[in-house]
């Protein structure tokens, strides 16, 4: 596929996406590799319009630089923002009580604090995407160190095979201090993402090294 074809591709899937004002995002496309710009009225529309184009076939990378720019009548303070999100990550299931911490500075949330789990970071970012007035979603939060179970590497494989196609070409090495390595190729840039997912999804992971090509 040329990168004109493709390009016509994420923007008819931008323009089939209804959470997404598709007349005011940019896209261009060089070798593949997608840049978002423009501007959208909120946060989630913004993670929408990405996520609409990691799923357009033959998108080996994304750079956004997309805007998220709020009507000046619906603009929050910081310091609502933080007692909502406070208040919404307490009444979340699977987050601990304690331990997660958050700052706003200008409509950027800022989330700190520790967790056991991988998912439980990824929820706490998710739980607060959605609050009005936010620009922007940092998750500095940390993983609790855990024992690595034996048969990590085994267990991740068995899961690729389930979850992607040709996960053969996929090669899991494990690494000192949790850190997990993909490395081999896939076809699709959501094969990608999908094996970091399940390598983040054993318990004791503490970072993983994608270096998994898109061919």
């Amino acid at each position: 596929m040329t990168d004109k074809d493709l390009r016509q591709c994420i923007i008819d899937e931008l323009d089939f996406e209804p959470s997404v004002n598709a007349a005011h995002v940019g896209v261009a496309v060089e070798n593949g590799v997608v840049t978002l710009s423009g501007h959208v009225v909120s946060y989630v529309e913004k993670l929408a319009a990405e996520a609409a184009t990691r799923r357009v076939k033959g998108v080996r990378g994304i750079a956004e630089d997309i805007r998220v720019r709020y009507p000046s009548d619906k603009k929050t303070a910081d310091d609502e923002i933080t007692k909502r999100a406070l208040d919404i990550l307490r009444w979340s299931i699977g987050m601990p009580d304690e331990g997660i911490q958050v700052t706003v500075q200008d409509g950027v949330v800022t989330l700190g604090g520790q967790v056991d789990w991988q998912y439980q970071k990824i929820a706490a970012a998710d739980a607060v995407r959605s609050l009005s007035g936010i620009v922007h979603v940092i998750n500095n939060i940390t993983i609790s160190p855990r024992v690595q179970p034996l048969e990590i590497r085994h267990k991740i494989e068995e899961a690729l095979k389930r979850h992607i196609i040709e996960a053969q070409h996929v090669h899991v090495m494990v690494l000192d201090g949790g850190k997990i390595a993909l490395q081999g190729d896939v076809h699709h840039l959501f094969e990608r993402e999908e094996a970091e997912r399940v390598a983040w999804s054993m318990p004791g992971v503490m970072a993983v090294d994608n270096q998994l090509m898109v061919i």
